[in-house]
């Protein structure tokens, strides 16, 4: 399952966001995105749970709860829309 995590404090690590996270259940993969000229966090990151019992586990109990001084904001993941005229 693929988790959006948004609102995130910018000094938060992939690291914290894996410890949150694993309270859940597994995590495989944790990708906090960057800005891609000055390496800094934009604010949100997705996490990805191979279970998806423990994925939704994991929305239910860590949607609004505080990281690093600010309340996150986490739901599953939708799929990106293409830019493709159909």
């Amino acid at each position: 399952m693929n988790i959006y995590v948004g609102n995130l404090a910018y000094n938060v690590t992939e690291e914290d966001l894996r410890e949150a996270f694993s309270a859940s259940g597994d995590v495989s993969r944790v990708s906090l995105i960057k800005d891609r000229m000055s390496g800094e966090s934009k604010g949100f990151a997705f996490v990805e749970m191979p279970n998806a019992s423990q994925g939704q586990d994991a929305v239910r109990t860590l949607n609004q709860r505080t990281l690093n001084g600010r309340s996150m904001k986490v739901n599953e993941a939708r799929e990106r829309e293409s830019n493709q005229m159909r």
